[in-house]
């Protein structure tokens, strides 16, 4: 009796392959792997930022500290514009996945670039409070060990929000074709990647400096 093959199907949020060529699914696939190394690049870096902040968590040579300068009520509520940011992406997922439309698309993507904006407004308010109070990077190993983990990851949800704006750009002049398709998964990955680490960064630093 002959024995029966299938090849493994791909399956991706936002595209349905099943139909499509081989090629272009195996296009696809790399072009999505290809990301997943690159977050994994990225995550190595943040480790290594959370490594040299748990180093210098008490050298503040004298100057204030987590307890003199968080403000919970602010770390908290910029928690939740990016976990609701994420779920506002995760509908963008779905809008794809289920063919629901280009205007879905777009409302979804600037629902989620409103509430990046409103987070990423609220942490510069928070440094340059902390500026205005002295606790600047050069004070201590500490705030620089500080400003440098929080800070690249402000900087990436910047780049975030930046991509999120030529995205819509794209959608607008191409619609949502495969390769629009493809570029909005990848983004995807990496929002989501941007609100794991803002959940360790929340917990690691603010939640256990407001805590001693």
């Amino acid at each position: 009796m002959a024995r029966l093959t299938t090849e493994p199907e791909l399956r991706h949020a936002g595209l349905n392959l099943a139909d499509d060529p081989r090629e272009v699914r195996e296009q696809v696939e790399s072009d999505v792997f290809g990301f997943w190394v690159f977050l994994m690049s990225d995550a190595v870096m943040f480790a290594l930022l959370f490594a040299v902040y748990g180093t210098m968590r008490h050298a503040t040579a004298g100057g204030p500290g987590p307890e003199q300068e968080f403000k919970f009520h602010s770390a908290f509520w910029e928690t939740a514009l990016l976990l609701t940011s994420s779920f506002a992406y995760g509908m963008v997922s779905l809008s794809m996945k289920h063919a629901r439309g280009q205007l879905w698309l777009a409302l979804w993507l600037g629902i989620t670039f409103c509430l990046g904006a409103g987070f990423l407004k609220m942490e510069i308010h928070d440094f340059l409070t902390m500026f205005h109070d002295g606790a600047t990077p050069e004070r201590s190993g500490y705030l620089s060990s500080f400003f440098v983990l929080v800070g690249m990851h402000g900087f990436h949800v910047l780049s975030g929000l930046t991509w999120i704006l030529l995205m819509g750009v794209q959608l607008a002049v191409f619609g949502p074709d495969d390769r629009v398709k493809v570029n909005l998964i990848r983004l995807g990955l990496f929002w989501h990647f941007l609100d794991l680490i803002w959940v360790v960064i929340f917990s690691v630093v603010y939640l256990e400096g407001l805590s001693l």
